[in-house]
């Protein structure tokens, strides 16, 4: 009778397995941590019973890889953190967390934790039902950390975290809430708005310092919130003419904005002997300079929506022609906004760009390539 021991050959599969894990995450060509709301949802939100889905056409039309069909991308075609990835080298976009199996892409492109309609606030959004704000998607990397460390081990995630990036782009939907008309048995009395950006911003900043820094994550990208006082929605709401914005809108945004970099540069100041680098992303200035110059970019429409209506109920779905999407513009790369929240890609790839390669108006203390090159 032969007899066989699996053992040694089960542990040398395992070892090696460790092995190739850790050369990939040693070797890795550009890893993102993905944080945010609807910007830069890439389909989280398909896994949720939610009012905010963007997962039927003629969402993702222009999206290649996926050759039209919607993936929960609330745009056109690429985000922001798509297109950024590309150009630095991402083999493939991260995957969003709550799609099954999506655990074993996490060393190779990083995890995507983005839900749309959520914000810094646990209670944003609450009016779609699920989202995943802020609070949850960090206590989700902690799960992503421990996959990490039970394949690479204690050492090889640290040096994987501190190469990676760490992107958050939320806020937008804490303003919009808070400008937006109470609605009975849902509306809660309102901060003054210095008190809303400064709760903003303490929340915010304690999850990058307190969270995910100590987690291990050492290269952030935070975004600033957009001029929301521009977008088909809040013009709606205001009664804003076309080619102008709400400038009571704008000026909360900047509050908070300022407030935002303000704290960013004392984070670097603060945490600096460990190495960790706040990047933040000027969005506002980069969008409102895009809309108020459209047509200095090559685009044709900076007031409608590509898809969808100007006035509530502003939802934007494929017509009944099931061969066109009738409720979509046919020049999609002429328009900023795709729906009355989000811009389309054409808008998203002017601001990447600016955002990986602009000087300290756009991004400080420098750049995203910068960044990745640190």
């Amino acid at each position: 009778m032969e007899i066989t021991c699996s053992f040694p050959h089960k542990l040398f599969n395992l070892t090696l397995l460790l092995w190739v894990s850790h050369l990939q995450a040693t070797d890795q060509s550009f890893t993102n941590f993905i944080f945010g709301d609807s910007l830069v949802d890439v389909g989280n939100n398909n896994y949720l019973f939610t009012l905010s889905k963007a997962d039927s056409s003629p969402y993702g039309i222009d999206f290649g890889p996926s050759n039209g069909q919607p993936t929960g991308r609330f745009t056109n075609g690429r985000t922001i953190s798509d297109i950024v990835g590309e150009a630095l080298g991402a083999k493939s976009a991260p995957t969003p967390y709550l799609e099954p199996n999506t655990e074993v892409n996490t060393i190779h492109s990083g995890i995507n934790y983005a839900s749309g309609s959520a914000g810094i606030f646990d209670d944003t959004g609450l009016l779609f039902i699920g989202r995943v704000p802020l609070r949850e998607q960090v206590s989700y990397f902690e799960k992503s950390r421990d996959y990490m460390v039970r394949m690479i081990g204690e050492n090889g995630t640290k040096e994987m975290l501190k190469k990676s990036m760490f992107t958050i782009t939320i806020g937008s939907n804490d303003i919009l809430n808070y400008i937006q008309p109470s609605i009975p048995f849902f509306s809660q009395d309102k901060l003054p708005i210095g008190v809303l950006q400064d709760s903003m911003v303490f929340h915010l900043t304690t999850h990058l310092k307190v969270r995910l820094h100590e987690l291990g994550a050492r290269k952030f990208v935070v975004v600033g919130v957009g001029p929301l006082g521009c977008i088909p929605f809040a013009r709606a709401l205001n009664l804003i003419p076309a080619g102008k914005c709400s400038d009571q809108v704008n000026q909360i945004v900047r509050g908070y904005n300022m407030k935002l970099r303000h704290s960013l540069r004392t984070l670097n100041n603060e945490l600096g002997y460990h190495n960790p680098t706040f990047v933040y992303a000027n969005s506002y200035d980069l969008f409102l300079k895009l809309v108020l110059n459209y047509r200095q970019f090559g685009l044709e429409n900076a007031d409608k929506p590509c898809c969808g209506g100007y006035f509530p109920p502003f939802t934007c779905f494929k017509g009944p022609n099931q061969n066109s999407s009738e409720a979509a513009c046919e020049e999609r790369s002429k328009f900023v906004f795709w729906d009355a929240y989000h811009p389309t890609e054409a808008a998203n790839l002017i601001v990447a760009k600016a955002l990986l390669d602009g000087d300290q108006t756009v991004a400080t203390p420098f750049n995203i390539r910068h960044l990745n090159h640190l």
